[in-house]
């Protein structure tokens, strides 16, 4: 079962890893979109929240304090959900439908970080390090 949760890690980081490098080299395109929905500080936002996605997936990927990495994710997930993906706002419904798609996924993705969050607490091996949080 350790590698079928390694797959799963794989498949999971996969996401936040692509999104990083976007944050992180197309900075101000984000921002820019991020300051169209509302975000306060928008570019600093853009950037600290590509950093969570690098830490924070590798954390997962490589099992080093994987339960802070998913905690990472989950704590960017949460409020990008609901400030990004504000479906209730949208009076167009095409724009409506895309964004409850948008937040729908943050908020499920959130809680196989919890999840994950879960299960490192268990030290469920191939992980370099073991759990930082003491669940027991």
């Amino acid at each position: 079962m350790d590698v079928v949760l390694l797959i799963g890690r794989v498949l999971f980081v996969a996401l936040f890893l692509g999104s990083a490098v976007g944050h992180l080299t197309q900075t101000d395109a984000m921002a820019g979109y991020a300051a169209s929905r509302g975000v306060k500080m928008a570019r600093p936002a853009t950037v600290v929240s590509g950093v969570m996605m690098v830490l924070g997936g590798l954390s997962v990927l490589l099992g080093v304090w994987g339960d802070l990495g998913a905690l990472l994710l989950f704590l960017f997930l949460v409020p990008t959900a609901f400030l990004m993906h504000g479906f209730w706002r949208e009076t167009d419904p095409t724009a409506r439908q895309t964004e409850m798609v948008q937040f729908n996924k943050d908020v499920a993705l959130a809680g196989a970080a919890l999840a994950f969050f879960w299960a490192f607490s268990q030290d469920p091996g191939l992980t370099i390090t073991g759990p930082l949080f003491s669940m027991g």
